[in-house]
């Protein structure tokens, strides 16, 4: 017989979906697994005749497998599924290769695992393992990587979303530690990482997904009882996972090999962990018990076959010997099954936690089919939308139609009106992603401050469904997490603390995201000790930064919070004041066009409200007129309008010239000085004055008048005008002129000079 496999890119594409369906498989997922063997029959008849015979029986094992799997008859699914995996990917190494491989680790690992199931016919025994195993060897990049350059980066951007999705159901699962749904919703994740590491030949990633996951399943059975300990070892397993996901992206770019962890302490933890004593299993109906409810056997039957059973040597599952005696159907069998794994997700899904609150796992929403775009594509679409609605509004403004009284064009014209609104409102829409994925990250950063401060934190998440840019959602982050650092060290008090105060041991930590006027709102909020006012005061005073004689609204003196390097905290912790203030999340927010406001009670509790527009790519502003020249002003800056009258209007030396507005006094900047705009208005009293604010200072900005308000597109200025100081970008409005979008940040420079 010859050793070579059959020259076949059919072959090997088959083989490779054959490999997918193995990765996707979860543990009981008899329609995955009848699909598995559905694709692997299609696949022996393209094997050819004079294969190598280690080929053909391979393909006899795996379909055997399939079918104990599905009877239940292999009580270690897990590692049943792995040998599936396993024998696929010795098959793909014979189709590329031309050679099976005897002596590889694959090959190895594939016979370890069928003696470790009981399963005969490998035909060698794998050598004997060492007492401690050396760690896995550095995977040879050459080998797979630059090959599946774009398969890898997707699975290093999946992986870290399962990572993130862990995060949160051990949080929930450390709370409602019997919730078997919760731990299906940890172990599931981890098994798929595993699987795709593996057929991506990475072994270190697959190893320890693959310890931990064992850990799980062990949860899964009832044989350990999740406690912290197993909590605490599953998010350092987590943690490390992130590390080689890292390493393996920095692999890439830098083409170089991957490092190689110690994963030593996690495998010898685990192994503690596993083994504990049993504890109690969930109840369930025996499959027995359902198929006789079912009327598809009798008692009788079902106890002929129970003491069959215990009579025979080595214990054949209940499902086999009611086929070999053609009481019922396999079928018949498997359907029951599928019954008895459905009762058993209910049972966990019905799970209470200990302090008496409902415990709602994770759940797989069910989505619409997606696909993934490439983002710059979108960016693309949305450029070209935003064209179209300029050339769109170009055609109604056309000299030549104002004139032109024709009822059909006038209702074409609104049709392709609505219709040029619609498609842009769902290509921006595609550029818009959930905000819960942002604010379940803060879950885990949670659970460690609070654990850190010895503080009992019960964190509540609202909002999540609610849309947002997904390069605001990247840019929100870091504010975000301070904010949260904040929340945790400064606002809520220790359980001694609350208890003085007649609160529950237990701070609430809300995050809650909606949207409200066209914008999205992302609140902070505790209900711990509140804003010190007093000790705010005295830091300011001692700083420098008030007169004497100065006196300040509540809101006022909350926003002193703000000032650079502005602190009452007593002494620096490693939770917060990491050198980056509340000065720093402020410009953050501003520089997306958001803003920032506090809301405090004493002894009650604070609340931040972050307030940002839903993208960047469009802003609401407002156009004005500077002599020939039109500007955009975003709209949320702009305070007030108004007209100053002559005795408001004067000049301070030193300090150029001032309005005063309620009693406030503000610099004022001409913009036709700044850009050197011809024929501006010069005075005051005949312009309009738009009073707007960044970084808490206001300023007053002379313009001719205002032209209207509306949303535009912001457009690049390329590189040769993109450095200019005040100006973010620019737009083409209705009538085809080029409108500027100022910058304030750059503005208040400017004025300052």
């Amino acid at each position: 017989m010859t050793d070579q496999a059959p020259d076949s890119q059919k072959l090997i594409e088959g083989l490779e979906g054959l490999a997918l369906k193995v990765v996707m498989l979860e543990e009981g997922d008899l329609p995955g697994l009848g699909s598995f063997l559905n694709h692997l029959e299609t696949l022996k008849e393209l094997l050819a005749p004079e294969c190598a015979p280690e080929v053909t029986l391979l393909f006899q094992q795996l379909e055997e497998v399939g079918n104990k799997l599905i009877l239940q008859e292999i009580t270690a699914a897990a590692q049943g599924q792995e040998l599936l995996g396993q024998g696929v990917s010795l098959l793909l190494i014979w189709a590329r290769e031309h050679k099976f491989p005897k002596d590889g680790e694959a090959w190895k690992t594939y016979c370890r695992l069928s003696q470790e199931l009981g399963l005969g016919g490998t035909g060698e025994r794998p050598p004997q393992s060492e007492a401690e195993p050396a760690p896995a060897p550095a995977a040879d990049l050459e080998g797979f990587i630059w090959e599946d350059q774009e398969l890898t980066a997707s699975f290093i951007t999946e992986a870290r979303e399962h990572l993130e999705g862990i995060e949160s159901g051990l949080v929930h699962l450390e709370q409602a530690p019997t919730d078997l749904a919760a731990i299906n919703a940890v172990f599931r994740p981890f098994h798929t990482i595993k699987g795709v590491a593996g057929f991506l030949n990475l072994p270190q990633i697959q190893e320890l997904s693959h310890e931990v996951e064992s850990l799980l399943d062990e949860a899964r059975a009832g044989r350990i009882e999740i406690n912290a300990a197993i909590i605490d070892l599953t998010l350092t397993g987590v943690d490390r996972l992130k590390e080689m996901l890292e390493d393996l992206q920095e692999a890439l770019s830098e083409k170089r090999p991957l490092r190689t962890f110690d994963l030593e302490d996690i495998k010898s933890q685990v192994k503690e962990l596993q083994e504990q004593g049993p504890s109690g299993e969930v109840p369930k109906r025996q499959l027995g018990e359902i198929l006789v409810s079912q009327g598809e056997i009798s008692s009788s039957d079902l106890n002929q076959a129970l003491e069959k059973q215990k009579t025979e040597a080595g214990a054949p599952p209940l499902g086999e010997i009611l086929v070999k005696e053609g009481k019922i159907t396999p079928k018949k069998v498997a359907r029951a099954l599928v019954d008895q794994l459905t009762e058993e997700k209910a049972i966990g899904e019905a799970a209470v936690s200990p302090a008496g609150t409902e415990g709602k796992a994770p759940a797989d929403a069910q989505m619409a089919p997606t696909i993934k775009i490439d983002l710059a594509k979108v960016d693309n679409l949305v450029n070209l939308m935003g064209e179209l609605v300029i050339a769109q509004s170009q055609v109604r403004q056309n000299p030549n139609l104002l004139g032109v009284s024709d009822q059909k064009l006038e209702r074409d014209l609104a049709q392709m009106s609505r219709i040029t609104t619609e498609l842009q409102m769902i290509s921006m829409s595609m550029r818009m992603i959930p905000i819960g994925q942002t604010l379940r990250k803060m879950v885990r950063l949670v659970r460690d401050l609070a654990r850190k401060s010895k503080k009992q934190v019960e964190l509540h998440i609202e909002g999540e469904e609610t849309e947002i840019d997904r390069n605001m959602v990247e840019a929100i982050y870091d504010p975000l997490v301070h904010m949260v650092r904040n929340a945790v060290d400064h606002g809520l008090e220790t359980p001694k603390e609350r208890e003085v105060q007649g609160k529950p041991p237990e701070g609430h930590l809300w995050l809650r995201a909606y949207h409200k006027g066209g914008n999205v709102v992302i609140d902070i909020e505790e209900d711990g000790r509140g804003l010190d006012r007093d000790r705010i005061l005295a830091k300011a005073q001692e700083r420098g930064l008030l007169q004497p004689g100065d006196q300040l609204t509540p809101a006022q003196i909350d926003n002193l919070i703000f000032e650079p390097g502005f602190s009452t905290a007593e002494k620096i912790t490693d939770i917060s004041g990491r050198g980056v203030g509340m000065d720093v999340v402020r410009q953050t927010i501003e520089r997306l066009q958001g803003k920032v406001e506090i809301h405090s009670r004493p002894k009650e509790g604070s609340r931040f409200s972050i307030r940002m527009p839903l993208t960047l790519a469009i802003i609401d502003g407002l156009v004005v007129k500077v002599g020939k020249e039109r500007y955009i002003l975003p709209a949320v800056a702009v305070r007030e309008t108004l007209r100053p009258a002559a005795e408001d209007y004067f000049t301070v030396q030193g300090q150029g010239e001032i309005i005063k507005v309620r009693s406030q006094l503000i610099p004022l900047l001409r913009l036709h000085r700044l850009f050197r705009t011809e024929n501006g208005e010069t005075h005051p009293t005949k312009g309009l004055v738009m009073v707007v604010e960044y970084d808490g200072k206001a300023q007053g900005l002379l313009v001719d008048d205002i032209l209207g308000k509306q949303e535009v597109v912001i457009k690049s200025l390329g590189e040769t005008l993109q450095n200019i100081k005040g100006l973010a970008g620019g737009t083409i409005l209705g009538d085809g002129r080029v409108g500027l979008i100022l910058d304030l940040a750059g503005l208040f420079a400017l004025g300052q000079t």
